[in-house]
């Protein structure tokens, strides 16, 4: 027998092919986080917002507390995380949060404009033509969140929709009593 006709087991749809898959993005995570780390810095970053305006992250959000949320209108995950985040937001804006929608850079502008007009984002939006994304530590998942507080460290990244609840306590920390 020809070391062509070897008996080669056909490549089957095994379990252990999506364990590994796991275990790849776990470890991209996990590198991600701590190549991250929780008292990073927030990068130097320039949003353009749907109006045009330009705010950055050393100048006009220098000494607030503020989200930067990436997100895309083909994400379900961050559709369904946009109310809670409206809430959230409208719940400390008061306090002196600050929000910025960083829509991904693939995402159609139209798209985005309509969105944030029909269901009137009350927060800051921006469309980001890949810089912002690679600044915040090469964001390629949709939905991540960074918190930052008012010294410019980013407290929490969160991928994926956050814990409501720990994403509240740590504003009420960050922002200080009422």
């Amino acid at each position: 027998m020809s070391q062509t006709t070897q008996d080669t087991p056909a490549r089957a749809k095994s379990p252990l092919r999506y364990i590994v898959m796991a275990l790849v993005a776990g470890v991209i995570a996990c590198t991600g986080y701590f190549a991250f780390g929780g008292q990073q810095r927030v990068p130097d970053a320039t949003f353009t917002l749907l109006s045009g305006q330009k705010i950055s992250t050393s100048a006009d959000l220098k000494g607030k507390v503020y989200l930067v949320n990436f997100w895309a209108t083909s994400c379900e995950t961050c559709m369904k995380e946009m109310p809670e985040m409206i809430n959230t937001y409208n719940k400390y804006k008061g306090r002196g949060l600050e929000f910025v929608a960083v829509a991904m850079n693939y995402d159609a502008p139209m798209y985005v404009s309509n969105y944030a007009q029909t269901r009137n984002l009350p927060f800051k939006v921006a469309m980001d033509d890949g810089t912002a994304a690679k600044q915040f530590g090469n964001v390629q998942l949709t939905p991540t969140t960074f918190v930052v507080d008012k010294n410019g460290k980013i407290l929490k990244r969160y991928v994926g929709e956050p814990t409501f609840a720990e994403l509240d306590a740590l504003l009420d920390k960050a922002l200080g009593s009422a």
